[in-house]
């Protein structure tokens, strides 16, 4: 062969092995469009302030209507590169009915492995394992932070590239192990979003998606001034971005010398106790603030409310079972709100029947037919069919030992689903959502009154709750109608 046509052969394998794949090559696309390669990697730092909304997941009235939102200002999310840290800090006010405090002060923190909360008062306190998660996948649903870790993180990965609708989109792959999928515009090169799959232990796995838009140039560096993030089908949060600051001040980024050093929380010991509250009803309380209910019938135990998540309510049904030798066969779940019907999956993985308000049908029927395989929980690993029975506006339960009467309540603004439920030979009421001695306001407190003693005509000498501790109804209505008139902002 000529020494010439060796020259050639030669060139073209050093060509080929300087070729930057071409998922690779996207990334590098998309950092030019965004201002330099060289410049996008030389950021330490970058600042974010403006205002938005945040949705109140699993809180809406009905299971079908829209989510109740905060309104978020003051917002401010601060980025330190090189060290792997974050900073939010926001004032969130609550813009529909809300018990608590309406104007909340939220201020969190990531460091490295450490995610950090700081308190009104200025004491950090340590974040679990759960929070430092999150909080570093919501770090890299930002333009500049996931084309930084694509090109120079170590350990990082790009692949699968692929091309749809005018989207260049490949797959990163983190040194953690966190897999995100980014999205390119194929005209412009800007990323338009970043998507990443979670656990949510209510509607399983999902999909959290952060989109971009609204770009504009910022000291020579295009950034989005609009951030929408969805979680499912369901919107998150939406902020528009007033300020960018690159490598400007910040506020204190590290974790707090006291947070860092204090262990990783553990996940609190569930703790279930059962009080007798009548013949044949337990208020099952004990650790939190959830409770449920046991009613004892001829043949059988029936639960009121599988509350809060799998933990809870496996324990609520396993101490329910000590209480007789009667099967436990049903619960009734209040209503649909994620802290009211956490487990309800467990209850299905259990075998009892839900019984339920009749417009939580399909929504039940979804959350039990979700896939739930990042983390597999109690149905998944135990597979069975949904039992249901639904209630219209009211339903008796009645034997020659128990009579339990559940009631739809009425009109009310922000408990469209709920069920309550009244034993008249007890006069006890059992309530979920309806009252908790230690909320701030009651802003359906007359409604509730209304459906009492005017719509059902009940008489009622003891509320069994939920939430908060077991009162004469003489003093329901009395901190009822003592609690402050708030206006929502």
């Amino acid at each position: 062969m000529k020494r010439s046509s060796w020259g050639f052969l030669i060139a073209l394998a050093v060509v080929s092995c300087n070729r930057t794949p071409p998922e690779l090559q996207a990334v590098v696309d998309a950092a030019d469009a965004l201002g330099g390669r060289e410049k996008i990697l030389a950021f330490k730092t970058l600042s974010m302030e403006g205002e938005g909304s945040a949705a109140n997941l699993g809180q809406n009235t009905m299971p079908d209507s829209e989510l109740p939102v905060w309104k978020a200002t003051e917002f401010r999310r601060s980025i330190d590169f090189p060290n792997n840290r974050m900073r939010v800090q926001q004032t969130r006010t609550a813009q529909f009915l809300f018990a608590g405090a309406n104007t909340q002060r939220l201020d969190q923190g990531l460091d490295g492995d450490v995610a950090y909360n700081v308190g009104m008062d200025g004491q950090a306190t340590r974040a679990g394992v759960d929070a430092a998660r999150d909080r570093r996948i919501e770090l890299l649903h930002n333009p500049i932070a996931i084309v930084r870790v694509a090109l120079d993180a170590p350990g990082a990965k790009v692949s699968g590239l692929r091309v749809a609708q005018n989207q260049k989109i490949v797959e990163v792959k983190t040194a953690a192990g966190d897999v995100l999928t980014l999205a390119i515009d194929a005209t412009t090169n800007l990323p338009t979003r970043v998507t990443s799959m979670a656990d949510n232990p209510n509607i399983g796995d999902v999909a959290i998606d952060t989109a971009f838009a609204d770009y504009e140039d910022v000291g020579g560096v295009k950034l989005p001034r609009r951030y929408t993030t969805t979680i499912d089908k369901y919107p998150q949060s939406e902020l528009t971005v007033a300020k960018y600051s690159i490598d400007g001040a910040t506020p204190e980024l590290a974790a707090p010398a006291a947070a860092k050093a204090a262990p990783v929380p553990p996940v609190p010991a569930v703790v279930v106790t059962a009080e007798p509250v009548g013949k044949g009803i337990w208020w099952l309380a004990g650790s939190g603030n959830h409770r449920s209910v046991v009613f004892e019938f001829d043949n059988h135990l029936t639960l009121f409310e599988a509350p809060l998540n799998e933990a809870r309510s496996k324990a609520v049904i396993d101490k329910a079972r000590t209480l007789s030798t009667k099967p436990l066969t049903q619960v009734v779940v209040s209503h649909h709100h994620f802290d009211h019907s956490g487990g309800l999956r467990v209850a299905v993985a259990e075998g009892l029947t839900i019984v339920t308000y009749k417009a939580n049908e399909e929504f039940f029927k979804d959350l039990v037919a979700r896939p739930h395989t990042i983390v597999p929980d109690a149905l998944a690993r135990n597979p069975q069919p949904l039992k249901l029975v639904t209630v219209d506006d009211m339903m008796t339960m009645k034997d020659a030992a128990m009579e339990v009467q559940l009631y739809h309540l009425r009109d009310n603004p922000r408990e469209g689903t709920n069920l309550f439920a009244y034993i008249p030979r007890d006069r006890i009421l059992v309530q979920a959502d309806l009252y908790d001695s230690t909320w701030m306001y009651h802003f359906w407190g007359e409604n509730v009154i209304a459906n009492i003693e005017k719509i059902r005509k009940l008489r009622v000498d003891k509320q069994v709750p939920i939430h908060g501790s077991i009162q004469s109804y003489r003093d329901m209505v009395k901190t009822i109608r003592a609690a402050p008139k708030a206006v929502v902002d």
